[in-house]
């Protein structure tokens, strides 16, 4: 659930591929949102579809892990994998709030993280900024809260064994929504040295063309 700030090593140059194992990955991610909100809209069977909410998540590491061991990083992916990221984001909090499994407040803290650091990279792309890495502690709250709203949809019910779940979800939900803020205000000098990098890099290419 973090921006996508981070750059591709030499070694992941992008190609233009687009049918790439990361990117299939990433579209039968999204050609399954529907399942997922079926199952909870229509069928009402929350278990199921927590299920299919974490694994929707897991794969989201899985991809991007993939493109760069194989090689695969494309351009195509680095404009469908934010999309997709920001798609599920949505529809989990959302619809996870909607059943009542979660409360407002805790939804609209993880909303306005998601939309201020998708704002910073639009900017920052606009402006010219080099891309940057993505925190560690970024990594850690996306990986929280990527946990948590699956646990608090399987501990949405009356069932004793269900409890269990919400007490997980809280546990890594406050602590994913800490570090995602943390890592969001983190970004504050990053964003300031990649914007200089990439006003320097617009310059030297400016002086390199009038030679």
């Amino acid at each position: 659930m973090d921006g996508r700030l981070d750059a591709p090593t030499p070694a992941e140059s992008a190609t233009t591929a687009i049918l790439t194992l990361p990117n299939v990955i990433t579209m039968v991610r999204l050609a399954l949102v529907p399942v997922y909100l079926w199952l909870v809209f229509a069928r009402h069977s929350y278990p199921s579809a927590a299920v299919l909410l974490g694994i929707l998540g897991a794969t989201d590491w899985v991809d991007g892990q993939l493109a760069r061991r194989l090689g695969q990083v494309s351009e195509f992916g680095k404009i469908l994998d934010p999309v997709a990221d920001r798609i599920l984001v949505i529809t989990a909090v959302v619809s996870v709030t909607w059943v009542g499994a979660v409360p407002l407040w805790f939804a609209l803290a993880t909303i306005l993280r998601e939309v201020l650091v998708s704002a910073a990279v639009l900017v920052l792309a606009s402006l010219g900024a080099k891309r940057i890495d993505v925190l560690y502690i970024g990594k850690m709250g996306a990986f929280g809260l990527m946990f948590a709203y699956p646990a608090f949809l399987l501990g949405h019910g009356t069932s004793h064994w269900q409890h269990v779940f919400v007490i997980v979800g809280w546990a890594f939900g406050i602590s994913g929504l800490v570090f995602a803020w943390i890592a969001a205000f983190s970004y504050v000098g990053p964003a300031r040295q990649a914007l200089k990098l990439g006003r320097a890099g617009r310059a030297a290419n400016r002086d390199h063309q009038g030679t």
